[in-house]
C-alpha cells in the first residue's frame, strides 16, 4: 500500500514538473518588431489635462485590481457582490473576457505589472474549450480584436497565435448556404445557430457585418486567405441585394439570403456595420474603394431617410421601421458623431460639409442626453416625443451600463476640431461615472440616470476597460498616442494598424507561417 502511495506521489510530482516546464515555455516572450507607432507616452503638457489623465489611469487600475481580486479568470466582475459574472454572449463559460478586452488599455497607460499579469494568464489559460454557444460577433470584437491589437502594439507572437486559434474556432459559423455566418457557434461541436428572438431565424447586420477588420488583419498577418475570403463573401452577398430606400435592413436570413422585416438602424443591430465599411477603407491604406463607396451611399440614404430634427433643433438618428422613423435614438448610435468626423477625409466634396455638420450636431445631441439627467450620465435610449427631448420616458431605457459611445465621439471630435469643450464634456462624464458608478469593489452600471441616488446593476462590463476608459485616456492625451494615420479602432476600441503605415507593411514580410 505504501508503495502504491509513493508511486502516486511520484506521478503527481512528475505531472507538476511537466506542467511547470510547459508553463515556463508559454511564459517566454517571443517578440517581432511590428513597427508600432505611438503605443506609449502622449503625456499632455498642461497640468490640468495631465491630472485628469492621471485620474483616468487611477480609475482603470482600480477597476482592474478589483477584477483581479474578486473575479480573476471570470468574464467580468460583480463589484458589489464581489464575485465573477458571465453574460449569455460568452455562453456562461469563464473565458477571462476582462483580461483580453482590457489588456491593450493597460499597456497604453503603462500599467506594466498589470499588463504582465494579464499577458501571462492569456499565455497559460486562454483556451476556449468549453462546450458553450458563444457570440461570433462578441468573441471576434473582444477576443480576436483584443489579441490582434495586443500583438500589433507589442509584437508578442503569443497574442497572434491565440487570435488565430480563436478565429479558427469561429470559422464553422460561416458554413451556411449563403456564407452569412450564424450569430452563435458551439466551441466544442462547431455547429451554429441564430438568436431565438431574431426575425425569422435571421442573422443581424451589426453582427455578421462587423468582422471585416479582424479577419482582414488575420489574413495580413498569417498569409492565410481563408479569413479574408469569409468576410469578402459576406460583403459580396449584401452588396448584390436590393436595398429598400437605399438602406440595409438589420435582419438577413443566412439560408435564403433574403432580408427579414424592413427595419434599419444606426443603433443596436445596425451600428458597427457602417463603421466597418469606413474603417475597412481606412485600414486598407485607403485602397478598398468598394467599402468607401458603400459607406458614402449608405450615409446618404441614412441622412435622407433617418436623420431628424427635433422641434428645438436637435439633430438625431431614429430607427426606420416600415417606412416610418421612430422618434428615438439609442446610446449605441452616439458613436456616429465620431464616425461622421472620421469619414470627412476621402469623402466626395459635396458630402464633406454635411458630414461635419452631422458629426458636430449628433455629438451635441448625445451630450444633451447626458446633461438632462440627474446623474449627468446618458440613458440607454432617449426620445423626442411631445415636449420631451433627448430624454427617456420608458423605465426600461433609463439605465447606463458604463457605455463608451458618447465619450468615443468626444474623442474624435477633440482630435478633429481641438475645441476644448469636448475635453470638458469628457471630464464631466468621467466625474459622473466616478460619483455614481464607483463602489468599493469596482465600477457598476446604474438602473436610472434620472434618479440622483440610482440603484446599481452590479456589473463591471469588460468594455468599460476596453473602450470607455481608453477613450477617456486618449481624450486627455496628446495626438501622438495612437495617431489616427497609423491606427484604426475596431468597434471594441482595439487599435489595429493601417496597412500603409510601417506597422503593417514591413514587419510581416518574413512572417508567413
Amino acid at each position: 500500500k505504501q508503495d502504491k502511495e509513493k508511486l502516486q506521489q511520484q506521478r503527481e510530482e512528475e505531472e507538476r514538473r511537466k506542467q511547470e516546464e510547459q508553463n515556463k515555455e508559454l511564459l517566454e516572450v517571443n517578440k517581432v518588431d511590428t513597427g508600432a507607432v505611438g503605443v506609449s507616452g502622449g503625456e499632455p503638457t498642461d497640468p490640468e489635462t495631465k491630472s485628469r489623465r492621471d485620474k483616468i489611469r487611477e480609475m482603470t487600475k482600480f477597476a482592474w485590481d478589483n477584477y483581479v481580486q474578486y473575479a480573476w479568470g471570470q468574464n467580468e466582475l460583480k463589484p458589489i457582490s464581489r464575485r465573477g459574472h458571465s453574460a449569455s454572449i460568452f455562453g456562461s463559460s469563464a473565458m477571462g473576457a476582462t483580461i483580453v478586452d482590457g489588456l491593450d488599455t493597460l499597456y497604453l497607460m503603462g500599467l506594466m505589472d498589470e499588463y504582465k499579469k494579464g499577458r501571462d494568464w492569456i499565455a497559460t489559460n486562454l483556451k476556449l474549450e468549453a462546450a458553450a454557444d458563444i457570440s461570433v460577433f462578441e468573441v471576434t470584437i473582444r477576443f480576436v480584436g483584443g489579441l490582434l491589437a495586443a500583438f500589433a502594439m507589442t509584437g508578442d507572437q503569443m497574442f497572434k497565435d491565440k487570435a488565430v486559434m480563436i478565429a479558427d474556432k469561429l470559422l464553422p459559423a460561416f458554413n451556411t448556404p449563403t456564407g452569412i455566418p450564424w450569430a452563435l457557434i458551439n466551441l466544442k461541436r462547431g455547429n451554429g445557430r441564430n438568436w431565438g428572438w431574431a426575425s425569422g431565424g435571421s442573422s443581424l447586420l451589426a453582427e455578421y457585418g462587423t468582422l471585416h477588420l479582424e479577419f482582414a488583419y488575420l489574413t495580413e498577418l498569417t498569409g492565410n486567405t481563408v479569413y479574408l475570403d469569409k468576410v469578402k463573401k459576406v460583403r459580396e452577398v449584401i452588396q448584390e441585394l436590393d436595398k429598400p430606400d437605399g438602406l440595409y435592413p438589420i435582419y438577413l436570413n443566412p439560408k435564403t439570403g433574403k432580408w427579414g422585416q424592413n427595419h434599419a438602424s444606426l443603433g443596436a443591430m445596425g451600428d458597427s456595420f457602417y463603421e466597418y465599411l469606413l474603417k475597412s477603407w481606412l485600414m486598407s491604406g485607403k485602397i478598398d474603394n468598394n467599402a468607401r463607396r458603400m459607406y458614402d451611399q449608405a450615409m446618404t440614404a441614412i441622412d435622407k431617410m433617418m436623420v431628424q430634427k427635433s422641434p428645438s433643433g436637435l439633430t438625431y438618428v431614429g430607427d426606420y421601421k416600415n417606412k416610418r422613423v421612430e422618434k428615438k435614438m439609442d446610446h449605441l448610435s452616439c458613436f456616429s458623431g465620431g464616425m461622421f468626423m472620421l469619414g470627412i477625409e476621402g469623402a466626395p466634396e459635396e458630402l464633406k460639409n454635411r458630414y461635419k455638420e452631422l458629426g458636430t450636431e449628433l455629438t451635441n445631441t448625445c451630450h444633451e442626453s447626458y446633461i438632462r439627467s440627474a446623474t449627468k450620465l446618458g440613458p440607454e435610449a432617449f426620445r423626442f416625443e411631445g415636449n420631451v427631448e433627448a430624454m427617456s420616458i420608458r423605465q426600461n431605457e433609463k439605465y447606463y451600463i458604463l457605455r463608451p459611445e458618447v465619450i468615443e465621439s468626444y474623442f474624435y471630435l477633440w482630435r478633429f476640431t481641438k475645441d476644448p469643450k469636448y475635453r470638458e464634456w469628457g471630464w464631466d462624464a468621467a466625474q459622473a461615472i466616478e460619483k455614481h458608478c464607483r463602489t468599493p469593489g469596482g465600477f457598476t452600471g446604474i438602473r436610472d440616470v434620472y434618479n440622483a441616488n440610482p440603484a446599481q446593476d452590479d456589473v463591471q462590463q469588460s468594455f468599460f476597460l476596453a473602450e470607455t476608459l481608453k477613450y477617456l485616456y486618449l481624450l486627455f492625451s496628446e495626438d501622438t498616442l495612437l495617431p489616427l494615420d497609423f491606427w484604426v479602432f475596431n468597434t471594441e476600441a482595439h487599435p489595429l494598424p493601417v496597412k500603409t503605415s510601417k506597422g503593417a507593411k514591413d514587419s510581416h514580410a518574413n512572417d508567413r507561417r
